[in-house]
């Protein structure tokens, strides 16, 4: 049996093209961008041009474009960025409590620093209540923090209509100003900043048929922010350290042509979706779907199972050779349950018998009905022996 990937939300392949375009600047053009010969200056050149694609994807300028060496750090930049360097504006944080842990975490050390967190509730498909936003709003809100769509269950989120609440109440002073992180998003939405409303946006790589280790933060020019990380002073003096020429080649190539395969790529994954969604349903019993049922990535399938513990299940196709998870693979080693689900008001029990399918660009309506043939099967023997009963 051939190997079935189905992971594709935690990582994906390099796209042959994007590998190509990486490959001479890890062999030939591999001088600093920050040296002032000819080697430094072709990579600097390369970097700018990168820069550009970017923006011209996001329809900004490119000068509003921060490379990061990942999405968690550009989520870190944006909230950590903002509120240390306008704490004498504000003191409160507002997010969502199915963020990232990028942005989770980056929240409750604000709050060691004497900083006000707003942990906004969403409904039993992870849609974020838009009244709670604006009752929340306050004064002393310098930020605001949700993401495009969720990493785990798929669920997207009306940014657009989020940006306006945000928008009306602010005016026109600066704050409070608006974060999402749509590492999840690039690939399968529509990206253009001037329809979101937003004033910072995290991007990753790898994600996208790109390479590891690359990421960027859109920042408003009209924005400021505190480094992170201090030195040389490149990316504008907001992330310092030599950039990685190669990896940011190959990001904004990922991003070009994730860009181009958008539409097409995305509805041959809905149809996929939505036959794996109903065959499942109707071939398990007593298991649901987790996230939005209509708002949510086309490639997008978390499930749960009652009386099948999620761990099982996945190493049981892991055996099988089929690769899905239980969740965010930031947090595959913890053995806690998944704050995403539980937020949407499913039971820690139900909670841990959940699976994550996301589908990508090799998958295959026979790789599905594969799955679809050996899962019932598993969910059987692990009800057997179920310790859930």
């Amino acid at each position: 049996m051939k190997p079935i990937y189905l992971d594709y939300a935690a990582a994906t392949y390099i796209d042959p093209a994007v590998l190509r375009k990486i490959t001479p600047y890890l062999k030939r053009n591999f001088g600093n961008p920050s040296s002032l010969h000819l080697p430094g200056r072709n990579a600097k050149m390369a970097i700018e041009n990168s820069r550009t694609i970017i923006a011209g994807i996001l329809g900004v300028e490119s000068q509003e474009i921060i490379f990061t060496g990942s999405g968690t750090e550009s989520d870190n930049l944006a909230i950590f960025g903002i509120a240390r360097a306008h704490k004498n504006k504000g003191n409160h944080v507002i997010i969502s409590k199915i963020e990232h842990k990028a942005v989770l975490e980056a929240a409750k050390k604000l709050r060691k620093e004497g900083f006000e967190i707003t942990y906004l509730n969403v409904d039993s498909e992870g849609m974020v209540k838009l009244p709670e936003i604006k009752k929340a709003l306050r004064k002393n809100t310098i930020l605001v923090s949700i993401m495009y769509a969720n990493n785990e269950i798929g669920t997207i989120q009306p940014i657009s209509e989020i940006s306006k609440i945000i928008r009306d109440f602010r005016k026109n002073n600066l704050f409070p100003v608006f974060h999402t992180d749509a590492c999840q998003a690039a690939g399968a939405l529509d990206l253009n900043i001037g329809k979101l409303g937003v004033d910072l946006m995290t991007l990753n790589s790898s994600k996208i048929y790109g390479p590891k280790g690359a990421g960027c933060l859109y920042v408003s020019k009209n924005i400021n922010l505190e480094s992170l990380i201090v030195g040389g002073g490149q990316e504008r003096n907001i992330r310092a350290g030599t950039e990685n020429t190669a990896l940011i080649v190959g990001f904004s190539e990922a991003l070009k042509l994730a860009e181009k395969l958008r539409k097409k790529e995305s509805l041959r994954l809905k149809k996929l979706r939505n036959y794996f969604i109903k065959k499942f349903l109707k071939t398990i019993p007593d298991s649901r779907l987790n996230g939005h049922k209509e708002k949510r990535l086309p490639n997008n399938i978390n499930i749960s199972i009652n009386e099948a513990e999620g761990e099982s299940l996945m190493l049981m196709l892991d055996k099988n050779k089929i690769f899905a998870s239980t969740g965010s693979a930031c947090t595959s080693d913890s053995l806690e349950v998944s704050h995403v689900l539980l937020a949407t008001g499913l039971s820690p029990e139900l909670s841990h018998c959940s699976l994550r399918f996301t589908l990508g660009r090799k998958t295959a309506k026979s790789d599905i009905d594969c799955v679809l043939k050996i899962l019932p099967e598993i969910v059987y023997k692990l009800r057997k022996i179920s310790s859930f009963k």
